[in-house]
This record gives C-alpha cells, structure tokens and sequence, in this order.
C-alpha cells in the first residue's frame, strides 16, 4: 500500500525564578556520580500555599536554559492564584468539570495514584528509538487527568474569543497588531485579559470527519503547546482548579496506568484497532473521542487519534534525567523542539507505542503565509492535540506563572 501523508532541588521565590529566567541561566549539569547542584525544584509552598497537603515536591526542572519571565502576564497569573480552590482531601475521585464560556461544556477528570514507574523502553523492545533512554526510575505524585483529549466543544470557544487580539494575545487597542499592551490596560474581565488566539485563518478542522467542523465530540487539533497552555490558564481561571499540561514524565505514567509493554494493552500491535485511531483504521481523519476501549485507568485515545502535547522540551535521551527523581522534565526559551506523546490518526503502530516520542519542528507551520509565523496554530499538523491535568497540591505562584509561559518562545 502507497501510504500517503498530509499535508534541582532548590526552592525558588518568585523573585529568584523570574531573575533566572530573565538571564536565561544557565543551571550546572546534575551529573549522578557527582556532588553538583541538584534539579531545580519549584515548589515551595511553605508561605504562599493554602492547601492542607504536605509542600509540593513534585517538579523539579532538568538544569539547562529557562524560559523569558512573561512578566507582562504576571499580573493575570496573581488574579487566577487568589481565585485557587484546595484540592478535596481524602480519597481521590472522578469528577466533572464544567467550562461556563464553553457553553458548560463537560470534561471528566480521572484519579491518576502516585507512584514509581520507569520512564522510557528497554532495548529489547521492538521499534524501539535511541532517544527512548536510557530507562530511569521516576517517581510521579498524584493528579487528575482528563479522560479524552480536549475536544472541540471544549476549545473553540477559547480559540474564537470574539475579541481584537494583538499577536501575542493581548487585547489590540491600538489597532497594531503587533504592539502587545498590558493585559488590564483597559480594565477588561479578568477572562478577557488572559492571552488568547487571534482568530485562525483557516479552518483548523481542516475539513476532516466529512465535513463535521467543529463538531463537539472531536479533539481539537493544530494548537501550539503554548496555546494548549494557554487554555489550560484560562479554564483554571473559570473554575478555581489548576490546570495545565502533563510533563513528558505524567504523560507517559498515566499512559502506561502500571503496564512496561509497549502498549497498555500488551505488545502485539494486531490489537491496536481495539485501543486507538490510526493510519489502518482512521479513514484519513481524526475520530470522535472516546470511541476505542481506555487503558487500565480508564484513559481514552492515549494511542492514537490526536497526538498530544507534554510541557517538556526535547532532549534527544533521558541521560539528564536523575534516576530515582521526582518528575523531572525540561524548559527551554526555544520554540522547537518540544515534546508530543502518543501517535495520531495518521501515524503507524510503532509510533502509537507507550514510550514513543516526536519532537515538534518548524515544518509544522509551512504553510501559515504570516510573518511573523503565528504562536497559536501549526497550519500542517492535523493529528495535533493535547489533554489536561490537575495536581493534587496547590502550585506555588511562580510554578503556575512559568508553566503557563513556557512559549511561545525563541523562533528557532
């Protein structure tokens, strides 16, 4: 068959991280026969967390070169940060979240348990890519994860805002596009002030699913990783809970809900079909979500359909990161390469496997005729999507603040 294609553990204040980040520094490679500085680790919530859970442990950043501040949006984080509601104590459950500007559109949110897992495959596996090691124990703290991949009853109404948009997403008051200006410069609702899409050229369904646009039961595609945080920024805002992307480490965890095959259903891929949309089964498009049966943890389309956003950049091995760590992932201030999980619609089954990787890369936005390039649209990569996540403990203010800026970054 011709197979065509479409076209460290230091606690950081808010002050010391925004001054890293502002001199992009350079933090000591954590080597594991050495006494160097550890990962830097984001989460002191001594003073500024209101949750009754123990100090967050539970990110600590790959040494390398931070992302620039978005000090222009700090004062959009501070008003979302006061609104944050504590996670319910006790036994983790399921629950729903409802999203008023998406016409209460509804995203079910999973119980993913903490735990020990290792990240990355062993040699032995078939298909297996050099970058998928070497394997590293990885310890993972509890959160939720939404069932599905954010579909487009959940996301339009966030990427078609109805309102004039700088670039960068700021409101235009100027009539100059590409003059940001402070987000509450004209005093809007704070939901109005969040950086948002300017509106797409094109359709982003891109005509798949004969025609069904932007029917609500299909994953939204095409997004940037800093837009897919960008919305998780503005649905937190909408609900009190904190939302945003899995790292790499998450991602591949709650993908493998306690299985080591290749897949979370075993290793043959002659099963695929049962489990997830691809280039066999997808008919040249993605599928409504939810459709194929969930892994182990009642997670769906984690093969296949919509390949999904992590928060990481790309490091062409896990040799940087610190076995027996604590979700360690990695930031940079560039654009590309930064790390999608899962496979999609178009993809062959070795690239739907649990531990697979694709970095992003400029190509995916080829045919976007703007310049600059848009920071919210890759016009070329269709299987393109993501889902959302919330920890169990409360972020502290500059953790939130970063890991919704972590782009649209340097261009190349």
């Amino acid at each position: 068959m011709i197979k065509l294609r479409l076209p460290p553990i230091l606690v950081l204040s808010l002050s010391s991280l925004l001054n890293s980040c502002c001199d992009h520094e350079l933090y000591p490679f954590l080597e594991n026969n050495e006494a160097q500085p550890p990962a830097k680790d984001l989460s002191d919530t001594s003073s500024t967390s209101s949750n009754t859970f123990p100090p967050s442990k539970s990110l600590n950043i790959i040494p390398g070169d931070l992302p620039d501040t978005a000090s222009t949006f700090l004062p959009v984080t501070e008003k979302i940060y006061a609104l944050l509601k504590p996670a319910p104590q006790g036994e983790m459950k399921a629950y729903t979240e409802i999203i008023p500007r998406s016409g209460h559109a509804e995203i079910k949110m999973l119980p993913i348990p903490g735990g020990l897992f290792t990240l990355g495959t062993p040699n032995s596996e078939t298909h297996r890519s050099h970058d998928e090691g070497p394997q590293r124990t990885i310890q993972i703290e509890p959160f939720w994860m939404a069932s599905t991949e954010t579909t487009w009853e959940a996301y339009q109404a966030f990427m078609e805002n109805g309102l004039n948009r700088n670039k960068d997403g700021t409101l235009d008051l100027d009539g100059n596009k590409l003059n940001p200006e402070p987000p509450f410069q004209s005093n809007p609702p704070l939901l109005d002030a969040i950086s948002q899409p300017t509106p797409p050229y094109m359709p982003m369904h891109n005509g798949m699913a004969d025609q069904a646009g932007y029917a609500p039961q299909y994953p939204a595609v095409a997004m940037t990783q800093h837009a897919a945080s960008k919305f998780c920024e503005w649905l937190s805002a909408q609900t009190g809970h904190y939302y945003r992307l899995p790292t790499e480490a998450e991602w591949e965890y709650a993908c493998r809900a306690g299985t080591t095959t290749a897949y979370s259903f075993g290793d043959d891929p002659s099963k695929l079909g049962e489990y997830g949309w691809y280039y066999e089964n997808s008919d040249g498009s993605y599928q409504a979500v939810a459709t194929k049966k969930p892994n182990p943890w009642g997670l769906y389309d984690m093969h296949g359909n919509a390949r999904e956003w992590t928060l990481d950049a790309y490091l062409p091995s896990y040799q940087k990161h610190p076995d027996g760590s604590t979700n360690p992932f990695a930031l940079s201030p560039k654009r590309y390469p930064r790390i999608t999980r899962g496979g999609d619609w178009d993809d062959d089954p070795q690239d739907l496997r649990s531990g697979a990787r694709l970095p992003s890369s400029k190509s995916w936005k080829n045919t976007d005729p703007q310049d600059p390039k848009s920071i919210w649209y890759h016009t070329d990569k269709w299987g393109l999507g993501f889902r959302i996540i919330r920890p169990v403990k409360k972020p502290t203010l500059a953790e939130m603040h970063l890991l919704w800026n972590t782009g649209p970054g340097e261009r190349f």
